[in-house]
């Protein structure tokens, strides 16, 4: 089965404040900010939702097609998915933009301040979807250029292409009627459970309601596992023992990547999210959204010691 990979690819470049932003920032000054932390070096790591989704699903064995645009820094992203075997035939380079980079500081007191420079997301990665066998594919639509998520749902329900709907941080980018539109025809519509309330809030649609428009519902809940709804019948399925937890960064797009996995194996949605379980919390278990690693044979261990054979 192919599975494309609508989303984002970016750079997270990752800086330490040595101290804490409040002693820094004066409260009766706060009209008038200016200041400047000295950060401890920075670290740049691999990230975007389709680059993370695509880097755990080629650990399993995968070779997803990426739809997503870059910039003129692609260079080293580029050698990356080589390395993993990835083809980049769906991505676009713009040259006169930056790939997406987010600029993440963070203080001793795990606060952070976010900058993101959505550079080349802007422009749509205007792949020929006409290119895809409907018989032998499945999509996911994750966090990226606005309007391939308004797109590309489209051309997947009218091609009978089955898809997964999965907007994420770009919830508030989009309308009400552009969510439910979007929504309406998914075979899964994925989110964690703020995520959810944000779009019923969005589209004025109750639950059920968003149940009567998809054929299946996922709703992640951290360490609590997730809810799935398949076929009418909500089931949950627990989260899988990571050995410790460093950072919980990418976990819900290597969940995403352990789905896949299992719904490219014809398995039931609701194993294939066990699978998601596993593959995520091998993610939570190092720093960063592209560190972890394991085999084949590893993960199908460690899916066997959460929840029996596979």
């Amino acid at each position: 089965m192919d599975l494309y990979l609508t989303g984002s690819l970016a750079y997270d470049r990752i800086m330490t404040f040595p101290g804490k932003f409040s002693d820094h920032i004066l409260p009766d000054k706060i009209h008038i900010l200016n200041v400047c932390f000295l950060v401890d070096g920075l670290q740049e790591k691999f990230g975007g939702t389709a680059g993370n989704i695509a880097y755990s699903l080629a650990l399993l064995g995968e070779k997803p097609i990426i739809l997503s645009q870059v910039g003129k820094d692609f260079s080293q992203y580029d050698e990356r998915l080589n390395e993993l075997g990835l083809s980049v035939e769906g991505i676009r380079t713009v040259d006169h933009e930056f790939t997406a980079g987010a600029y993440i500081t963070t203080d001793m007191s795990d606060n952070q301040i976010t900058g993101f420079n959505p550079g080349a997301m802007k422009h749509s990665c205007s792949y020929d979807l006409s290119r895809i066998d409907p018989a032998d594919a499945v999509g996911i639509i994750s966090p990226g250029c606005v309007e391939d998520m308004k797109s590309h749902p489209k051309h997947y329900r009218d091609n009978g292409i089955p898809y997964i709907f999965d907007p994420g941080q770009q919830i508030t980018a989009m309308t009400g009627d552009e969510l439910k539109e979007a929504l309406t025809g998914a075979d899964i519509l994925i989110t964690n459970d703020y995520e959810l309330q944000l779009i019923m809030n969005a589209t004025g649609l109750q639950r059920e309601d968003i149940l009567s428009r998809v054929n299946n519902l996922v709703t992640t809940l951290g360490e609590n596992g997730c809810t799935v709804v398949e076929d009418g019948k909500e089931t949950q399925v627990p989260a899988a023992k990571a050995g410790k937890v460093v950072d919980p960064t990418g976990a819900g797009d290597a969940f995403r990547a352990g789905m896949l996995k299992g719904i490219a194996d014809n398995r039931s949605l609701e194993d294939a999210c066990r699978m998601g379980a596993v593959a995520a919390c091998y993610c939570v278990e190092q720093s960063g959204t592209q560190e972890h690693r394991y085999t084949p044979d590893e993960f199908a261990a460690r899916y066997e010691e959460n929840f029996g054979p596979m």
